[in-house]
């Protein structure tokens, strides 16, 4: 399976949290699963850590470069992903989850969240 991580898990798998959930934790080290992050998660952490975010402190570099070394692969926003989110519900507000969202429907990939307002979009969105 495909599994896209929405950006707080992506956080909290780096820093190695206890906050990530036992059935997350089993579907991200599963040999059989795909790892993907998006470059919306990358512009979202860069963003928030520069407006001081005490929750996005760490270095977006690096993240990434960890992440890459780690087997994830990174998915880049397309237009047909920008152009999909026009089509979703008025669920969530936030730009960055709903590209998730998009992104998630258009490669047919599962959005793995602990975001209750994210997970209510449904079809791709899995809530760990």
């Amino acid at each position: 399976m495909k599994l896209l991580l929405d950006t707080h898990l992506l956080l909290w798998v780096a820093a190695g949290s206890e906050r990530l959930s036992e059935v997350a934790r089993t579907l991200i080290d599963s040999p059989a699963n795909e790892l993907f992050f998006s470059a919306a998660s990358l512009c979202e952490i860069a963003i928030k850590r520069s407006l001081g975010r005490e929750d996005f402190k760490v270095n977006v570099r690096v993240l990434r470069r960890g992440l890459l070394d780690n087997g994830y692969s990174e998915l880049p926003i397309g237009s047909e992903h920008s152009v999909a989110v026009e089509s979703l519900p008025l669920i969530h507000k936030d730009p960055f989850d709903r590209i998730l969202v998009s992104q998630a429907t258009i490669e047919g990939f599962t959005l793995l969240t602990a975001d209750v307002l994210v997970a209510q979009y449904g079809g791709p969105v899995r809530m760990v």
